[in-house]
């Protein structure tokens, strides 16, 4: 059995949601590639861990959909690429959202500015990185409207793995440039997942 997304007509639905959701993400990819390669840049290479580790897991996940002991049973294919195609929506949705949250704070590469304002509205009112949440639910939900409990498996994984360097990075760079500020920040609010993490 072929995954849903590479079948009539629920690839049509899969594919117009992929493009409209990772559309934006190549511009933010094509703005933040020479400036996270500077030499003074406090970046750490996290471009390229986002950029290469969600690159590779993707080239390895969707592959894996096909291998039938790695799917899941396929009564529930209908309703996992549901629920796969509504995350991947979700996702993209809360990524805009923060874009327009944080305006021009919002680079694909880590940058940080002593003047920096620390945004607290939105998203950012509960969780410290709503975008990173996102970009996880997005590739979340790639893998779960694959129908492949592997391929769901690795591309969260990864995803929380890069992003989990992310952030790292960002929080050290604020840190040591905005300061207390961004540190109180920290202290009122979880990293990625509401009151739990």
């Amino acid at each position: 059995m072929r995954p849903l997304p590479f079948v009539w007509p629920y690839w049509l639905l899969f594919w117009t949601a992929f493009i409209w959701a990772f559309s934006p993400e190549y511009q933010i990819v094509r703005k933040a590639r020479k400036p996270a390669t500077h030499s003074d840049s406090p970046d750490a290479g996290s471009f390229r861990v986002i950029v290469f580790g969600m690159g590779a897991a993707s080239t390895i996940a969707f592959p894996l959909a096909w291998v039938p002991f790695l799917r899941l049973p396929a009564a529930w294919q209908p309703v996992l690429f549901g629920i796969g195609v509504a995350t991947l929506i979700a996702g993209s949705v809360l990524r805009r959202h923060c874009w327009r949250v944080l305006g021009t704070s919002f680079t694909g590469d880590v940058r940080a500015h002593a003047d920096q304002p620390i945004v607290t509205t939105g998203a950012y009112a509960v969780v410290r990185h709503p975008s990173y949440s996102a970009g996880i639910l997005m590739n979340t939900g790639i893998g779960l409207a694959l129908g492949s409990w592997a391929s769901t498996a690795l591309l969260a994984l990864v995803s929380f793995a890069a992003y989990s360097y992310r952030i790292a990075v960002e929080e050290r760079a604020l840190l040591e440039i905005v300061g207390e500020p961004y540190r109180e920040f920290m202290r009122t609010r979880r990293r990625l997942i509401p009151y739990v993490y």
